[in-house]
């Protein structure tokens, strides 16, 4: 679309390099320019408005209260709980510990199945097919699925108190905090039917790993990670539940608090002000009694000259 003369109109062809229109010699840049400068302070105000309302949100949403400060550290806290065993698996073979890292296990750990199962997954999947989906590595490799949809619902969880924080009393937290619980529970039983089934399959593989006669229990590791997703669930249900401050709200609290602190500011201004000229009155009085001392020398010494002669 082509450049028009604010004023008359003209097109602007792409040689009219020169500010003012050769048609009314207006100034093109300068034109009705008290205008617009007033549209860009309008723009700028709405900007203004609409970015401390998304601030005042934020701030409030995730530390607005003591309630919602203690709820986005318990609900960060629950992430610790997949580092502890949540199951053991031991045989005459292989062991096997479900937890991320195996700190609190001997022999394999989550990392090490991991590996297994992206180097080598057409292995699972024929050993699960050969159980007809009903053994003990179907049950594993599910209950290590629900496992992982424990943590990645927690995560989840934890972000939305960052991405809903236009919506303080929102229940997605709660929502993927429920769903974090349920996950966990359907893991642990998914490897207490591993168990159950391991009679029928006195030995099989998982990847590289031999299990012969596999018996399991489930870890203190569990317990400490539903509690901690217990707790979690319920912080955000409390801050579901408490009463939320609105946008009109929390706006007056910000600019009393920034009419406190120009207060503040304008006592201080004033205060050292004062302190300023009463700094200058001392020094003048100090300068004038140190010229009235020298001339009251002067004139004592004049008075001995005279008293000489």
């Amino acid at each position: 679309m082509a450049s028009k003369c604010p004023n008359c109109g003209r097109v602007l062809k792409w040689y009219d390099v020169k500010a003012d229109c050769k048609e009314c010699g207006v100034s093109i840049p300068n034109f009705n320019w008290e205008a617009r400068l007033e549209e860009d302070s309008e723009r700028a105000a709405v900007k203004s408005a609409s970015f401390h309302r998304t601030m005042n949100m934020f701030s409030y949403s995730v530390w607005g209260t003591k309630l919602r400060i203690a709820r986005i550290i318990l609900s960060f806290v629950p992430i610790v709980g997949f580092i502890v065993p949540w199951f053991s698996f031991k045989s005459e073979g292989e062991s096997l510990g479900i937890d991320v890292i195996g700190l609190f296990t001997d022999g394999r750990s989550l990392i090490d199945l991991f590996k297994s199962f992206f180097g080598n997954m057409s292995l699972y999947f024929t050993n699960m097919a050969y159980e007809g989906k009903s053994g003990p590595v179907t049950y594993t490799m599910l209950g290590v699925l629900f496992m992982v949809l424990c943590l990645l619902f927690a995560v989840i969880a934890f972000f939305m108190i960052l991405i809903t924080n236009k919506h303080p009393k929102s229940k997605l937290m709660v929502i993927f905090d429920a769903l974090s619980i349920c996950s966990s529970i359907v893991s642990v039983i998914m490897f207490t039917m591993a168990v159950k089934a391991a009679p029928a399959y006195p030995a099989f593989t998982l990847g590289e790993m031999s299990f012969f006669n596999m018996t399991g229990s489930i870890g203190w590791g569990y317990f400490v990670a539903l509690a901690l997703l217990c707790v979690a669930f319920v912080a955000n249900f409390l801050v579901m539940r408490a009463p939320a401050k609105t946008h009109e709200e929390l706006e007056e609290a910000r600019l009393a608090k920034k009419a406190e602190k120009e207060e503040k500011e304008r006592r201080a201004a004033i205060k050292k002000e004062e302190e300023r000229l009463e700094a200058e009155k001392k020094a003048e009085e100090e300068q004038q009694r140190i010229v009235e001392e020298a001339r009251a020398k002067l004139d004592a010494d004049k008075k001995k000259k005279e008293k000489k002669k």
